[in-house]
């Protein structure tokens, strides 16, 4: 029998019990691993896939499409039970702020407020969308009928990042319903617990068994398998670069699966000499150490134009020192632990390499306290464009501040890294805003604003972060497949 995971939560934030299953979930059913080994955490066990247990879910979505969901569900059905779905989150949204707070070390309340939300809001944006698949009829001759189809691909497969683990669940899953796909799906093996609580509300909303699988495990396991399993069509994929250049390998030697990945970034932040300091400052901060850092958007290099820049940064520092590190459950806390013990180990290696190339630390820079995983916020300076702590993702919240002159200097600065997620800038000067925006290679860029998300607006990366889009009417087209039909009306032969 599969472990349960039980738990009491006694905080000022949230109070109360939870008690789930937490085995793998295929064909609607919670199993044991076909190996009957477990992932073990501090606070839990959770069964371990294999792929054995991958060919397992991968039958069991197969059928599904087969018979009680794809051509054979219509789009008003599927809206139906994705809304049931929603209305349960909502249901239940406190306890799956709670889970991913316990399981990711972020603070309640920003889970509450951004992952859940955002969560609900997203499947409830998809399930809009599952009566509006529609194809288009083309003009050719008057012979001839033509016409495409947007039909459902098939079975897909999901992999999660470990730091918005809810939140992408809903990313991945809302367009591939919505367009009558089934799913395999894959936690990050550091946060699988709303996932695997997700499984049971999508039982209770009354999903056709094998309509969403989940197959906990490792990634170098149940997660290769998944990718080079040749009965699944379609691959999405959230995390970091490395492991996206692995699974889009896998689906080129297996075959050829449509492949989309939202991978790293390194978004600058530019701060020109007109910004709203005040503002700029604030959310300077939001942008670097909201969610300890472990945000794939995340604003670490921050370019202050010179005429301000002794001004900003001494606000920004002050800004700094006031974040609040601890408990995630405190309703005051701003920043709570790094993920795993692997995450912290790889921040600090990271400090610990700016340190020896010369950066300043101006804050931070050591761990807080003596227990947990707790990084103090840290802010870099005296960079050059060569060090690694301004080259590669930390994720983490480390961030570098920079002086730059012009325009001109900063958005080469801006644009000298093979990653283009998301950048953003403030500026009181509308032309220079637009213009800025247009300039920078990437594929969101905020404007006085930065991490803000909403589901109707498309997601994804420019270079090396990523392919495809994820969010609004632009993610649909992950999910469908494009067929052209001809009906001859009297041409003969």
């Amino acid at each position: 029998m599969p472990f349960t995971f039980t738990h009491e939560f006694n905080a000022p934030a949230f109070k109360g019990k939870v008690s789930f299953n937490t085995g793998l979930f295929i064909n609607g059913q919670f199993l044991d691993g076909s190996d009957n080994t477990t992932i073990e955490y501090v606070i839990t066990s959770v069964s371990e896939g294999t792929p054995k247990d991958v060919d397992l879910a991968v039958e069991a979505a197969q059928t599904a499409f087969d018979t009680t969901w794809g051509l054979h569900a219509p789009g008003a059905q599927r809206s139906i039970l994705m809304s049931k779905l929603v209305a349960l989150m909502e249901k239940n949204a406190d306890e799956l702020a709670a889970l991913e707070a316990l399981d990711n070390g972020k603070t309640y309340n920003w889970a509450r407020n951004v992952d859940v939300a955002g969560s609900i809001d997203c499947i409830r944006y998809y399930a809009g969308w599952a009566d509006k698949i529609t194809g288009q009829v083309q003009e050719t001759t008057e012979d001839k009928l033509t016409y495409s189809r947007h039909e459902p691909i098939g079975v897909v497969f999901h992999v999660l990042t470990l730091c918005f683990a809810v939140l992408m669940m809903a990313w991945k899953i809302g367009p591939a319903l919505a367009c009558g796909n089934t799913v395999v799906l894959k936690p990050s093996e550091f946060t699988p617990l709303t996932a695997i609580r997700m499984c049971h509300l999508i039982n209770e909303a009354g999903f056709p068994p094998g309509v969403v699988n989940v197959v906990t495990g490792y990634g170098n396991t149940a997660g290769n398998a998944i990718s080079s399993h040749m009965k699944i069509e379609k691959v999405a994929f959230t995390g970091s670069t490395l492991v996206g250049r692995k699974i889009m390998e896998a689906a080129a030697k297996s075959n050829l699966k449509n492949v989309t990945l939202e991978l790293g970034g390194k978004s600058p932040n530019i701060i020109f000499d007109d910004a709203d300091i005040e503002q700029a400052v604030n959310w300077a901060a939001f942008g670097i150490f909201w969610n300890h850092g472990q945000t794939c958007t995340a604003g670490s290099r921050i370019y202050v134009q010179e005429g301000i820049y002794d001004e900003f940064f001494k606000l920004f520092m002050e800004k700094t020192r006031s974040l609040k590190i601890g408990d995630p459950f405190a309703p005051d806390t701003f920043q709570g632990p790094q993920v795993s013990e692997i995450q912290f180990n790889r921040i600090m290696s990271y400090i610990e390499s700016g340190k020896a190339a010369g950066a300043k630390v101006e804050i931070g820079g050591e761990r807080h306290g003596t227990e947990g995983y707790f990084i103090k916020p840290t802010i870099f300076t005296n960079v050059n464009p060569s060090m690694k702590i301004v080259q590669e993702e930390i994720f983490g919240p480390v961030c570098v501040v920079i002086k730059f002159k012009d325009e001109e200097d900063v958005i080469k600065q801006a644009n000298d890294t093979f990653y283009g997620l998301a950048a953003a800038l403030f500026t009181q000067n509308l032309n220079r805003a637009i213009n800025t925006a247009h300039r920078l290679k990437a594929g969101t860029a905020w404007i006085n604003c930065v991490n803000s998300f909403n589901s109707n607006v498309p997601f994804g990366g420019f270079k090396q972060s990523g392919i495809g889009r994820e969010c609004g009417d632009y993610a649909l087209t992950n999910y469908t497949a494009v067929k052209a039909v001809h009906v001859n009306l009297g041409h003969r032969m």
